[in-house]
């Protein structure tokens, strides 16, 4: 192994993450960051704690760059197949160690220190403690409160950070002794620590707009919470541990930006674009082949980093159409950039809480759709109609044919079962069709191609819509896409081959090869490959969703939701490995992966970036062999 190659390339993406940060410091200033919605909270002034955390990261990430680039700058020697896999699994890791940084420097709140489930049932409370020398945080439940200090906390917590003041207080509850109720509540134990006053000393500073008001404590991220954030967008999963997006005093807009960044770099790839930049020669092609996910196909071109450009190229220019087409549908250049990263990179984060159902306009979501469709398309398919003008090359394509066949035929399976079962808004037949065409299309799309954006809770459909949507989570788009998910490519050759395998079952002497779209694949160890990988995901799933039932606390559900413990953890793990983002139950399209213990966020971490890289470019970084020199 190559260790001080390893060192320089190391040190080079380093740099680029740092000066990626850069396209981050502008949105600090108000006006840039402003949205048009009526119902947005607007920064007051400069974001100084966003901007100073982005400087001081943009710092750390030059600082490691140019340690790792001096320790490998007497590099000799080609970058070769093993190389090529060790910097594209450590490349993924130092971003992700990189890209949490201006979430810890910056100090983001991730959510409120009170959970409040149904009435009646123990509420918990937050509490911080250390694990393996870092700040994390555990949930414990106290002792059920009364129903009149339930009323008084759930309208404390309908406000988020807000809180209301002594007249809101008895406006929300329709309670004249409100006020002193919660007041005494609050010199107890342990709701001291949760519930702040107006004159509380130990109250932190509150905007204007917020003094006198009573207010629930909220919990800043962890390390861990950080790094699950990073790999969440990175990996272009989407899923996120921050309760309340749309406040610029939890996370400031510049934040929110940076955020969406990382679905930038890693849509179409860290390595993908570093190889565009700096080519790397006859290396490039290793590079590319072990970042992309998917079966490999041939390059559009006989050079792999003018390959690299052009993907690049047409990723920028989709970006930029989706933002244009964005902005002039009514959202800000924030949102519209926002969620353009978003789309093409098929991530899935929103500056919204509810994501791009905030929205609620028709005319949005199918934009969304049409880009996220082409988002889950092999990107040498788009080569060829918008460089090369061949757009007969989509219905020769069997893999994006059965892409499409899919998508049609479940969301007309969802579409059928959902208005049979009133999942779908609407008086008459005709509402009920229209919306659910809307609603399952949107969600069909966002989940197969593992975008993961919301526009219905679709964890309060009938059990056979969700069902499906969970195994849907298991496909993906194509291979050389920017999806995520063991991809249609896959599933269509694991079909074909598990036909063969019944075929020889009961003809042992016929002999047939493997074929696609009627040609024989030449590649002998394609057969092995494909069944080793099913296998290698499903041992990854079953033994992750084990840990996760085993380890973590029954109280992230509650005693009243402990039933759904298997089912949510399942879901939980099948979202993070697919890099879906949302899940269900308690990771559904209204939930976040906040109350999860640190141990369950780590494992969610790994597990992003098992889904999102090829899976052996990750495994063979903890096999000992790998790093010997022969």
């Amino acid at each position: 192994m190559n260790l001080r190659l390893l060192s320089k390339l190391l040190g080079i993406i380093a740099f680029l993450i740092g000066a990626t940060m850069f396209f981050s410091l502008p949105w600090a200033y108000p006006g840039l960051g402003m949205r048009l919605h009526p119902d947005a909270v607007l920064s007051k002034g400069f974001e100084t704690r966003g901007f100073l955390a982005l400087l001081c990261s943009i710092g750390v990430c030059f600082a490691v760059g140019g340690w790792l680039w001096w320790m490998g700058r007497r590099a000799e020697g080609r970058l070769l197949h093993k190389e090529a896999m060790a910097i594209v699994g450590l490349s993924w890791m130092l971003a992700t160690v990189l890209g949490a940084l201006p979430f810890s420097l910056a100090g983001v709140y991730q959510g409120p220190s009170l959970r409040l489930l149904e009435p009646g049932e123990p509420p918990s409370i937050q509490h911080s403690d250390r694990l393996w020398g870092f700040r994390q945080t555990q949930w414990s439940e106290v002792p059920p409160v009364t129903p009149t200090q339930y009323r008084l906390l759930l309208a404390l917590a309908e406000q988020n950070a807000r809180g209301l003041s002594e007249d809101g207080l008895i406006a929300a509850t329709n309670d004249p002794r409100a006020v002193a109720e919660l007041h005494s509540l609050a010199t107890r134990q342990p709701w001291s620590d949760v519930i702040f006053s107006p004159n509380d000393p130990r109250r932190p500073l509150a905007p204007p707009d917020r003094k006198g008001h009573y207010r629930i404590r909220w919990v800043r991220m962890s390390i861990f919470d950080s790094l699950f954030e990073s790999q969440s967008g990175f990996s272009t999963t989407g899923a996120t541990v921050i309760s309340d997006l749309e406040d610029p005093h939890l996370v400031p807009h510049c934040l929110l930006f940076w955020r969406s960044s990382t679905h930038f770099l890693g849509g179409l790839g860290i390595i993908v674009l570093f190889v565009a930049v700096l080519g790397q020669g006859s290396a490039g092609k290793a590079l590319m082949r072990a970042e992309m996910p998917g079966p490999s196909k041939e390059g559009s071109t006989a050079r792999m980093q003018h390959t690299a450009w052009i993907f690049t190229a047409i990723y920028c220019a989709l970006n930029l159409v989706l933002t244009l087409l964005l902005w002039a549908e009514g959202l800000s250049i924030f949102d519209a950039l926002c969620h353009a990263f978003g789309t093409m990179a098929t991530g899935g984060f929103s500056t919204w809480n509810k994501s791009l159902g905030h929205f609620d306009s028709r005319l949005i979501e199918y934009t969304v759709v049409v880009f996220m469709l082409l988002a889950g398309t092999n990107f040498t398919l788009l080569y060829y109609i918008l460089v090369r003008r061949q757009p007969g090359v989509l219905w020769k394509d069997t893999e994006w044919r059965v892409y499409m066949a899919l998508i049609l035929g479940i969301t007309v399976i969802i579409l059928m079962f959902g208005i049979a079962h009133n999942d779908f808004p609407g008086a008459s037949l005709f509402q009920k069709i229209e919306s659910g065409v809307r609603y399952g299309l949107f969600q069909v799309v966002a989940i197969i191609t593992t975008t993961g954006y919301g526009t219905h809770d679709f964890d309060s459909w009938s059990s056979v819509g969700r069902g499906i949507l969970f195994l849907l989570m298991f496909v993906g788009g194509c291979a050389g896409s920017t999806g995520g998910g063991l991809k249609v490519i896959r599933h269509i050759l694991f079909l074909s081959i598990m036909r063969l395998e019944v075929e020889r079952s009961f003809r042992p002497l016929v002999v047939r090869p493997l074929r696609l779209a009627g040609t024989p694949v030449d590649d002998p160890d394609l057969r092995r490959n494909i069944m080793v990988y099913f296998c290698l995901i499903l041992v990854i799933f079953v033994f992750s969703w084990l840990f996760v039932v085993t380890f973590e606390p029954d109280s992230t559900w509650g005693a009243r939701s402990i039933e759904h413990k298997l089912v949510d953890s399942a879901s939980s793990v099948a979202a993070t490995l697919n890099n879906i983002g949302p899940g269900l139950g308690t990771v559904g399209a209204t939930q976040n992966y906040g109350h999860f213990s640190p141990l369950s966020k780590l494992l969610f971490t790994w597990l992003m970036m098992v889904g999102r890289v090829e899976i052996f470019v990750i495994l063979v970084l903890f096999m000992p062999s790998f790093w010997r020199s022969h």
